[in-house]
């Protein structure tokens, strides 16, 4: 599984690069704290939403800690897409915030 870390992606978008993040944390986790831009996508609705994403497209996938993103990218990348799990989460992230 590719992997990024939660400094590496504030790197980026620092620069001014375009990501798509995808968010699947719950409802109120991501009300009350969450990287400008994401794609929301609660893990438990991951299987049903996945046709609104593109194979073409890279992704990173983000959670609270790592964990629950880290299954989110195993199983989208057994679906065939480009996906990158960012370690440590919204705990690791240090960068800004809605």
């Amino acid at each position: 599984m590719k992997e990024i870390t939660a400094k590496e992606v504030e790197q980026k978008l620092v620069k001014g690069e375009t990501l798509q993040i995808i968010d699947v944390r719950e409802v109120d986790e991501v009300a009350s704290r969450k990287i400008p831009g994401i794609i929301h996508i609660p893990l438990g609705l991951l299987e049903f939403r996945m046709n609104e994403l593109s194979k073409t497209e890279s992704y990173i996938i983000v959670c609270r800690s790592g964990g629950r993103s880290g299954r989110a990218t195993q199983f989208l990348a057994d679906q065939g897409f480009d996906v990158t799990n960012m370690t440590g989460g919204m705990l690791a992230w240090e960068g800004e915030v809605r």
